[in-house]
């Protein structure tokens, strides 16, 4: 018991994807690791405003290509492109001199996404709002939203209490253990006068794979309508 498994991680190459996908040999590889560990660090401390989910990373020889996830593009990019030229030339000085690529991908419903769920409930945390209501909240919306299930847990000296303790708020179905299920996880913490409040956030979606549209029916054992497939051969006649 107590052995946790990071919900990405579990599900990498099965049905999420890396988020560093790059190759380097051995002697390399640490530096490569801690420098996206620091572009990471970099991006977030920059863009705390503009609601940064995640930050995928690529590299192709001399140059990194950064994918900002993000619920507020126009803030990464600024008043005429400022913004975005400074965060660039900052990523060139800290990578070495490296050539940087940056793209920016809108989070078009950022109720839905794991990170961004923790990283709104840390912020009302923050802002004093009681812990209950802003759980509550984002469950509640999380579901109208079209969420299949969400569960949040926030851990610390809840309300300024001296004992810590933790409490959980969940809606719907979050199968952890289900591999082929579309989780997303997000973590956060909350820096309050009474000390730090961990913030977990579990959202299930709904996701329709290829296999769910062409596999067989157990139950009836027959192939649904329009599923694609090989024609059968015809016999030849004699």
């Amino acid at each position: 018991m107590g052995q946790k498994v990071n919900p990405i991680g579990f599900r990498v190459a099965v049905t999420k994807d890396w988020r560093s996908r790059w190759f380097a040999t051995k002697a390399n590889f640490g530096d490569l690791l801690h420098e996206d560990l620091k572009i990471r660090d970099f991006v977030s401390q920059q863009l705390q405003q503009a609601a940064v989910s995640r930050v995928q990373i690529e590299r192709f020889a001399n140059r990194v290509r950064i994918t900002i996830h993000s619920a507020r593009p126009g803030l990464v990019f600024g008043r005429k492109r400022s913004d975005y030229d400074s965060l660039r030339d900052a990523l060139f000085k800290l990578t070495g001199g490296k050539d940087i690529y940056i793209d920016v991908v809108e989070v078009k419903k950022p109720e839905l996404d794991a990170q961004l769920v923790a990283e709104n409930i840390a912020v009302q945390l923050q802002r004093r709002i009681s812990f209950r209501r802003a759980m509550k909240k984002a469950v509640q919306t999380a579901m109208d939203m079209g969420a299949l299930g969400i569960k949040i847990r926030c851990g610390g000296r809840l309300g300024g209490a001296e004992l810590a303790r933790s409490e959980e708020y969940k809606d719907g179905k979050t199968p952890l253990h289900t591999l082929r299920a579309n989780v997303s996880y997000g973590f956060c913490e909350a820096k309050t006068t009474a000390g730090k409040i961990g913030v977990k956030a579990w959202v299930c979606l709904p996701d329709v794979t290829e296999d769910d549209k062409n596999g067989t029916n157990a139950k009836a054992g027959k192939v649904p309508k329009g599923a694609a497939g090989k024609p059968r051969r015809k016999r030849a006649e004699k």
